[in-house]
């Protein structure tokens, strides 16, 4: 499969999951009534002996997944952001404190779910997520990036937690050639004056937030930070002590989520000046996923303003 041939985040898991099926008779699926809309089913298609529908239960889902792990198998269990955090509980006592080899991934995250509104918006599932011990916190970027990081996920052993949006899927790595590992951040563009990190689609703005910063004399390098938890530390400082200041973007609650994670590392290695581009508030319904970003103001000319604030 070539790095990115798909268009579709929820595409490129679904058949990516296939593949990795056809290798790993371990790997079963666990779905809580959204087999077709996260693209999961493709799996039940092939291998319909090793998919489970639990139906809208998603604590019962995650303690089956628990329950399949503790016999040896390789559960990848599938839900939509907002609502796998009904089962915040059960993720964190079933799987987090035994420490069970469990991957949670979900799809609609962020404002990816544009039409259905704030109640399926989920804004708040990173910083939930990444308080739970010996849970990891994955966020691909973009399409290629699921294709990537998928089969490196899955060998992983532990409980891992792998956030992804809809079909909304601007190229950011599709172009790049690297082997994800876990754990570590990946530079999209060098810059000497800011630093601009994230994780997700939004990566996209960062690196036109880049382009007009560049317009204007001013070097910025966009620093993609796929996993979350842990968190790659070195390469945060790095550009901390380089460019002296830092832009943070995400389609999360700017509290708790991927600012937050840098920001903890900062202020332990090199603090620097920060801003941080995020959701501040519940989303609405709209059209697409991109007019909502623009909405609520993850854009762009966002990360340039605050960029420039650092600068001046």
């Amino acid at each position: 499969m070539l790095q990115g041939s798909f268009s579709s985040i929820r595409e490129a898991f679904g058949k990516t999951l296939v593949k990795l099926g056809e290798k790993d008779n371990d790997i079963v699926v666990i779905t809580a009534d959204v087999g077709d809309s996260s693209r999961a089913s493709y799996f039940k298609e092939k291998f319909p002996d090793r998919y489970f529908n639990i139906g809208i239960s998603e604590q019962d889902m995650v303690n089956f997944g628990a329950g399949l792990s503790a016999v040896g198998k390789k559960p990848v269990v599938v839900g939509f952001a907002m609502f796998l955090m009904r089962a915040w509980e059960q993720m964190r006592n079933s799987i987090g404190r035994m420490n069970l080899n469990v991957k949670v991934f979900v799809t609609h995250s962020g404002y990816s779910d544009s039409g259905d509104g704030s109640s399926h918006q989920a804004l708040e599932d990173i910083a939930l997520m990444r308080v739970i011990p010996n849970f990891k916190v994955v966020i691909p970027a973009d399409a290629a990036e699921v294709e990537r990081s998928m089969p490196v996920v899955l060998e992983d052993k532990g409980p891992l937690y792998y956030r992804m949006g809809r079909d909304y899927s601007p190229p950011i790595t599709s172009t790049m050639d690297y082997k994800f590992e876990i754990g570590k951040a990946y530079v999209l563009r060098e810059g000497d004056d800011v630093a601009l990190m994230g994780a997700g689609v939004v990566l996209w703005d960062a690196l036109k937030a880049a382009e007009e910063l560049e317009k204007m004399g001013i070097s910025a390098a966009v620093i993609n930070v796929p996993t979350v938890k842990p968190i790659d530390q070195s390469t945060i400082e790095y550009y901390a002590r380089k460019t002296g200041r830092i832009v943070t973007v995400e389609e999360h609650n700017v509290m708790g989520g991927v600012g937050s994670a840098i920001a903890e590392t900062v202020v332990k290695t090199y603090p620097v000046p920060m801003r941080f581009v995020g959701a501040t508030t519940y989303g609405r319904s709209a059209r697409s996923q991109r007019e909502l970003l623009d909405y609520y103001g993850i854009t762009p000319k966002t990360i340039v303003n605050s960029a420039l604030e650092l600068i001046k």
